[in-house]
């Protein structure tokens, strides 16, 4: 995005494309009420109060009656942009909508660039960066899961977690920049042991966090999920018999599946991405082997796999000389036993010789997938297996990319921090560690810079005196 002018008045429908009851088009910066006032008829708003409602007409630059609309008025900085906002709701007629934009804009606004009526509440601080990301989320959920996240990171959840660490550590490292500035005199202002306690206290609340990741980035994303076997096992049969309909073609002869085929199927507000893929053999020939390099290629991709085998007709060796031999272990892994209709009295035990897969009985799901026998007990072990790794409802999770790789730079951050307090390096080097790690920090909140430690430190202590 080009750098804004923040002395421009901007302009933009809000609502998306297509004609519906309602249509939002929204104002913000200087000259807002003047510009929409040029158009409505009704209250003054210029005059009028903020966070009041205005019932008018919106007319063009020849008088013509464009609509009878709603007008919202929010003064700054109590807006979401932090500036002059003004709101018309409006009749949803695309041709409505579009005539009051262009009005608009030959009184003197300026159309909107993609993102920037929040880009300027992040720049006039009434949300930090993660917040700021995390509204693009919001609109973007589509399960209870993602907006759930969406919305705890909104509140300031992440935002909150950070500050505090980062302040601590800007308090520490002002007292070692005070140490340096008063190097010639040999005075020491930051307790080393104090330092070890604060670094053990970030880490021991950093790890939680990274380890949510696994979990937030799953549910954020969608679980990638990939049904995989041998040939005729029953893969396709088993994507439709999970999402209740035919979206793979399903026939009696091997090798059908040529290409992946890609579903989402939501299981308690968790979003999986399902991927059947071709049958895995070893004697593979045209567009079939080019199927199978297609699964092996989402399988080093996948964070679940739904191993789907014939019990009737494949022995316990098979399934485990797969599972071992090219599933990974960067993955969860469930044993689908299906077409039990064919031999409805195999069990785990049964199947497996004593002491032989013994590590995978949990892992064991028979199914009929032709007759929809245990779908359902299927559906929940999915959903089981990801709320394994779910923390407390109410603990923070990390769900952003970024974010996390910022934490591992914290971490790195503070084992550097921890290795120099141990070999008793000098504080200048102590500063640069710690300063690295407030970066890191305010990376993911948009607070960067050495400003707020300079700040910290004259705001706090009289220097120069």
């Amino acid at each position: 995005m080009a750098s804004p002018d923040l002395d421009d008045c901007i302009a933009a429908i809000a609502t998306p494309p297509g004609a519906g009851a309602l249509g939002v088009i929204r104002l913000s910066g200087k000259g807002a009420f003047r510009i929409g006032g040029s158009l409505f008829r009704g209250a003054s708003l210029s005059e009028a109060r903020s966070h009041t409602i205005h019932v008018g007409t919106l007319h063009d630059v020849d008088g013509r009656l464009l609509d009878e609309v709603v007008a919202l008025v929010f003064r700054g900085p109590q807006s979401y942009t932090g500036e002059d906002v003004l709101e018309f709701s409006c009749h949803g007629s695309p041709y409505v909508l579009e005539q009051v934009l262009q009005g608009l804009l030959r009184q003197g606004a300026r159309l909107a660039r993609p993102g920037e009526f929040t880009l300027r509440a992040y720049l006039n601080g009434r949300i930090d960066l993660s917040q700021a990301e995390a509204v693009g989320d919001l609109i973007a959920a589509t399960t209870a899961g993602e907006h759930r996240f969406a919305l705890q990171q909104l509140r300031g959840g992440i935002s909150r977690e950070m500050g505090v660490l980062r302040q601590k550590l800007l308090d520490f490292a002002s007292l070692i920049e005070l140490e340096l500035d008063f190097g010639e005199e040999d005075v020491a202002f930051a307790d080393r042991s104090e330092l070890i306690r604060l670094v053990d206290h970030i880490a021991d609340r950093l790890q939680p966090l990274l380890e949510s990741f696994s979990w937030g980035n799953a549910v954020k994303e969608g679980v990638h999920t990939v049904i995989a076997g041998r040939p005729n096992a029953g893969k396709s049969t088993l994507l439709n018999a999970l999402l209740d309909e035919s979206r793979a073609i399903v026939s009696e002869m091997a090798g059908t599946t040529r290409d992946t085929i890609e579903s989402n199927l939501v299981i308690g507000g968790i979003r999986f991405r399902l991927v059947d893929t071709a049958g895995i053999r070893s004697d593979p020939d045209g567009l079939e082997a080019l199927g199978i390099e297609r699964t092996r290629a989402e399988l080093t991709r996948a964070r679940l796999v739904l191993y789907v085998f014939d019990v009737a007709v494949t022995r316990a060796e098979e399934v485990l000389a797969d599972v071992e031999g090219w599933l990974g272990s960067g993955c969860k892994v469930l044993l689908v036993a299906n077409k039990m209709d064919l031999h409805p009295y195999a069990t785990f035990d049964q199947f497996f010789a004593k002491g032989v897969g013994g590590l995978l009985a949990d892992q064991w799901v028979p199914v009929s997938a032709r007759n929809d026998m245990n779908v359902s007990f299927l559906k929940e072990r999915l959903r089981d297996f990801v709320l394994a790794d779910a923390q407390h409802p109410d603990a923070t999770v990390v769900t952003n990319a970024r974010h996390y790789e910022a934490l591992l730079r914290v971490m790195e951050s503070m084992d550097a921090v921890r290795e120099g307090l141990a070999s008793g390096i000098s504080g200048d080097f102590l500063a640069m560690d710690i300063r690295r790690a407030i970066h890191w920090l305010g990376e993911i909140t948009g607070k960067m810079g050495v400003e707020d430690l300079l700040g910290h430190i004259f705001s706090k202590f009289c220097i120069g005196k």
